[in-house]
């Protein structure tokens, strides 16, 4: 893949073995590695377990849908929003606490051409929004349903993983002093809760926005407001 962020070593597993809301900006910087692509993260949001974080998918408890988060740390709970996206989250704190971080928006650091292939359909969009916003960051990385549960913790060098391995690499964390924290984008519970993490004037990171209460049959687009079935 390179040299610099993309050929330092993958993050363990006790990494994510932590509160999300510790792990949420200890990953600004980071790159996430999906096949081809990679993205440097420059946006994402903590979301807590059950009975403690009533904008959580697993706020309620375990279900067939949100069983990922109950999983191992590092492993990547994907999700399909209002009937149209996918959205992917990386799993926090050790088996059975249900606990997650929102990747919302990135820099695609590897695999341009493919993630352009897979955002634009022929249109022309900047390379500065391929990843920018959580259902594009997923669709740039080519992660849908069937990744649900996929293993983002490897070992080894990056020449011998899998074709399709997802990894996330230790990369060039994010200065301290740029990163910036405020409520989470669109949910409508616990909307002062600062979980929300970017890196100051990254050009990556996507506008906040409130939540605005709208008819629908889907889900949410953050971990947030998941219907109790």
């Amino acid at each position: 893949m390179g040299g610099g962020e993309l050929s330092s070593a993958a993050l363990p597993r006790s990494f994510f073995e932590r509160p999300s809301h510790e792990v949420a900006p200890d990953l600004l910087g980071r790159v996430l590695v999906h096949g081809p692509v990679a993205v440097r993260l420059t946006e994402v949001e903590a979301y807590g377990g059950p009975g403690e974080d009533p904008a959580a998918h697993t706020y309620r408890g375990r279900t067939p849908r949100n069983a990922v988060m109950f999983g191992p740390a590092g492993h990547i709970y994907v999700y399909f929003t209002y009937g149209m996206h996918f959205c992917a989250n990386l799993v926090c704190l050790p088996e059975g606490h249900g606990s997650a971080v929102l990747m919302r928006g990135g820099e695609i650091v590897a695999g341009l051409d493919v993630a352009r292939a897979r955002r634009t359909s022929g249109r022309r969009v900047p390379d500065r929004e391929l990843a920018r916003g959580p259902a594009r960051l997923a669709t740039a990385l080519g992660l849908a349903r069937e990744h649900n549960g996929l293993d983002a913790v490897r070992e080894g060098p990056v020449e011998g993983w899998p074709r399709q391995a997802a990894a996330v690499l230790e990369g060039r964390p994010a200065d301290p002093a740029l990163i910036r924290s405020g409520p989470r984008t669109g949910i409508s519970t616990a909307k002062e809760t600062p979980w929300r993490f970017w890196i100051d004037a990254d050009p990556t990171v996507s506008p906040y926005r409130a939540h605005v209460p709208r008819r629908r049959s889907a889900a949410a687009t953050s971990v947030g407001e998941a219907p109790s079935s």
